[in-house]
């Protein structure tokens, strides 16, 4: 059983709308002073399950974006997000909540999932007065497993995002990409499989920086194998992949699918570009405003691209979020 622990602190209330905020344009964005307070949104057993909330230093409302880390649902932590999100995320007015959640093996998808759920149903009923947000609309981001799980929010959160914006994410759990061994060199490791499982502990974790093994070697096990989709989530995809659907974008979209920004490179070898226009289809399909913003030559997190198209895509990104919280 999970309880949401509430810990009260009254930031300061203000009476602007959702049409009353006011958000500079990205461009001519100014840094202002601002603060973090991690707060603890759920609590299983005696782990805590925090969020870093980044914000001015001020008691305006602001609008909020919902930041996922990465780290292939095994490694990360709610400290993770990206420092140019950060950065031109709150020189535009938002305020940015990073979330940890629980990690696998350890916790198995369904419940990593959960997690996500309660967050946001955390942050609906808690981030107003905690810290002075309006969640009248919400902006979701993250990169890769990050991306993965924003994509996820589209159909799992309740209410459902605003706007979505994944970075090298991946909406399908089990395919080949993924569910049999990978020929890329940077998922080749020197463990042995007790080595590698040696990397992963008994009980929950939600913030890697807790642990001292390496458990990025076990996600490299893990894709050198194959055996990601099942030691994620403790079932065999082969055998019983409509298990895994439910957690699945690309099983998912309907025409209710917020709209989302994809920004992927063409040479990524963790995650593949296909991807993206796997689910660039799927929103075609069923009429989702969306876009993808290709990186030529880019790989997993866009090294290699040309850095003039790299900036361009960020300022997509973040024009895209911006237009649509308004």
């Amino acid at each position: 059983m999970s309880a949401m622990k509430n810990r009260r602190e009254m930031l300061g209330i203000s009476a602007a709308s959702a049409a009353a905020l006011c958000l500079p344009a990205i461009s001519s964005a100014k840094q202002p002073k601002t603060k973090m307070k991690t707060f603890t949104y759920k609590t299983v057993g005696d782990l805590q399950i925090k969020a870093d909330v980044h914000r001015a230093d001020d008691n305006k409302t602001r609008p909020v974006l919902v930041w996922f880390h990465g780290g292939a649902l095994i490694v990360g932590h709610r400290g993770g997000v990206s420092g140019r999100v950060l950065k031109d995320m709150l020189g535009a007015g938002y305020t940015v909540v990073s979330f940890d959640y629980r990690l696998a093996p350890e916790t198995k998808l369904p419940e990593i999932i959960a997690d996500l759920e309660d967050g946001f149903t955390w942050l609906h009923e808690k981030g107003p007065d905690l810290f002075n947000v309006d969640t009248s609309k919400v902006a979701v981001s993250g990169g890769s497993a990050g991306g993965c799980l924003t994509l996820v929010s589209g159909f799992r959160a309740k209410p459902r995002p605003t706007v979505l914006v994944p970075f090298w994410g991946y909406g399908d759990l089990i395919g080949d990409w993924i569910g049999k061994p990978s020929p890329h060199e940077r998922h080749q490791t020197k463990f042995t499989k007790e080595e590698a499982y040696a990397q992963v502990g008994d009980g929950p974790i939600a913030d890697s920086r807790e642990s001292k093994k390496e458990r990025g070697a076990f996600y490299q096990y893990c894709r050198q194998q194959g055996i990601w989709p099942k030691e994620v989530a403790g079932w065999d995809h082969h055998r019983e992949p409509e298990k895994f659907y439910p957690y699945m974008t690309i099983k998912n979209v309907t025409k209710e699918y917020p709209p989302t920004l994809m920004v992927h490179g063409t040479k990524d070898t963790d995650v593949p570009y296909e991807q993206s226009t796997m689910l660039a289809e799927q929103f075609q399909q069923h009429g989702v405003e969306h876009k993808l913003v290709t990186i030529p030559n880019g790989e997993h997190g866009l090294a290699g691209g040309d850095p003039k198209l790299i900036d361009d895509a960020y300022q997509q990104a973040f024009a895209f979020i911006h237009d649509r919280m308004r």
